[in-house]
């Protein structure tokens, strides 16, 4: 009984989702400035780049999730 009441509740827009959106939008800004940097922090580019395809695949999976009620 709790857990068909939590997956149907994990299925709707939460406030919490325009935080993950804003959060990926952040983290590909800060990419792409340190791709255009003059001098090329490798260590950085490879955390940013790791954190954005994590943050792609969960709003991925996030945005699906609306459409799938």
């Amino acid at each position: 009984m709790i857990l068909a009441a939590a997956s149907d509740a994990s299925a709707t827009f939460k406030t919490f989702d325009i935080f993950m959106i804003l959060f990926t939008i952040l983290i590909l800004v800060g990419v792409v400035r340190l791709l255009m940097a003059r001098q090329k922090n490798k260590f950085a580019i490879a955390f940013g780049l790791v954190s954005l395809f994590v943050f792609l695949y969960s709003d991925y999976a996030m945005i699906t999730g609306w459409f799938n009620n």
